[in-house]
């Protein structure tokens, strides 16, 4: 899994995960367990969504977050833990 940090035009940034990254091919993003940035769960969809299809006509841009062993291993000089 992929942890990214989705910009939806309209919309404050949120997390997601997704299987793999899309492809400049794909017509939309298939992503699981949304959530705001610090985790907490989103209010904006309904209880129990754990699924959420965007078509990437809304998506301004996707960031990609670096997973926990990445962190680990390459920690940056200026991170505040």
């Amino acid at each position: 899994m992929v942890t990214l940090l989705m910009h939806i035009a309209g919309r404050e940034a949120f997390k997601v995960e997704v299987d793999e990254l899309p492809t400049p091919t794909d017509s939309c993003v298939i992503c699981k367990n949304p959530r705001e940035r610090t985790d907490k769960e989103v209010n904006w969809i309904e209880d129990g969504v754990s699924t959420l299809i965007f078509p990437m006509s809304q998506i301004v841009f996707i960031e990609v977050l670096p997973s926990e062993e990445e962190v680990d291993a390459f920690p940056l000089p200026f991170r505040n833990d």
